[in-house]
């Protein structure tokens, strides 16, 4: 791989790339979202019909007070782009962590390079996202498979950062650090599969706590 050999920086590319799709993909959603609060129609939680009434109308009463351009497009611009960097920066670090204590022979720089490129994938999901919004006319409620979890809050969190392209990303990565750093194919699978397991576990973990805050918050307004 041309990408993981190099010495140089290469990663700005891809992740730049991937800013701007990110920013289509928000503005978009931001855009649509507000077209629906403007005709009275919410997007819907995923675990929506567990929600008692009062939780329900207050939701509702929220929705209605969150529409403005700051809630609609700067803070989940923002959000997603601090996702974006940051999670980049802490794949790349665990992913160099468990390349060298598996043997690795690469540098931090590589593997900012490699997990930049590996991001890729996530380019055309947004692009694919943004075609499937306009065609739809709503912004995406359950990302991923998140749409079969039921109302369990903790595996809708898992499978919302789970389809394809993040089984694509994941072989990139296996490619890369194994050719990188000088690891063999079991190693690199290994090394790669747990650190993504740890992330998505996170994830997952702070997601169910940001979701049972806003249930309370929501019951408590």
């Amino acid at each position: 791989m041309e990408v993981a050999s190099e010495t140089g920086s290469s990663w700005p590319t891809p992740m730049l790339t991937l800013s701007l799709s990110t920013l289509l993909s928000v503005i978009v959603s931001g855009y649509l979202t507000a077209r629906a609060a403007m005709m009275g129609e919410f997007p819907f939680p995923p675990d929506w019909q567990y929600w008692t009434p009062e939780m329900q109308n207050n939701y509702m009463q929220a929705q209605q007070a969150t529409q403005g351009p700051v809630f609609v497009y700067v803070m989940p611009l923002v959000s997603a782009l601090v996702a974006l960097w940051l999670g980049w920066l802490i794949l790349s670090g665990l992913l160099h962590l468990g390349s060298t204590l598996l043997g690795g022979r690469g540098s931090m720089g590589s593997a900012l390079n490699v997990v930049g490129w590996a991001n890729m994938p996530f380019v055309f999901r947004d692009m694919l996202r943004v075609v499937f919004m306009l065609i739809a006319g709503h912004a995406i409620v359950s990302p991923g498979l998140s749409g079969f979890a039921g109302g369990a809050v903790f595996v809708s969190q898992i499978l919302a950062h789970t389809d394809l392209f993040f089984l694509w990303s994941a072989l990139l990565l296996v490619i890369g650090f194994g050719f990188s750093d000088g690891l063999s194919r079991s190693k690199s699978i290994a090394g790669v599969v747990i650190v993504l397991l740890i992330l998505l576990l996170a994830q997952a973990g702070l997601g169910s706590l940001v979701s049972n805050i806003g249930g309370l918050a929501t019951q408590g307004l």
